[in-house]
């Protein structure tokens, strides 16, 4: 099999996956997963879309991230290794559809306009 490269992105994250025949080893920015995510909830949140199609020992999985915060990051990573899977096989499809995590995030941080302290607050009004 030749390696399959997929974009998964979640608020201003992105994630380059490149997924290839393996044993299982998940690399994150040149670190393993685990020492990239400390918590087990975002160490859960990479291997989702493996373990709900039985894929976690099949595949190496080599990630490049950047940009946004640490969650961001991890759904980024789940995004873009459900793209690969259901690219590799549509079976998959009908497994990782119902959990959402085909569906990309479009949540994102509302920009600041002038005239204003943030997006939607107003600097205080004083009528006399």
């Amino acid at each position: 099999m030749d390696t399959i490269h997929k974009i998964g992105r979640r608020k201003t994250a992105v994630a380059r996956v490149y997924l290839s025949d393996g044993t299982g080893n998940i690399t994150v920015n040149k670190k393993d997963y685990k020492d990239y995510f400390t918590t087990s909830h975002l160490q859960y949140k990479v291997l989702q879309a493996l373990n709900l199609t039985d894929n976690a020992s099949t595949f190496d999985i080599k990630v490049n991230v950047y940009g946004g915060g640490i969650t961001g990051q991890a759904e980024a990573i789940r995004l873009g290794i459900s793209r690969a899977l259901v690219f590799l096989n549509e079976e998959n499809r009908t497994i990782l559809k119902p959990e959402g995590l085909l569906t990309r995030d479009p949540r994102m941080v509302e920009r600041k306009k002038f005239g204003q302290k943030k997006a939607r607050k107003k600097f205080q009004f004083s009528k006399r």
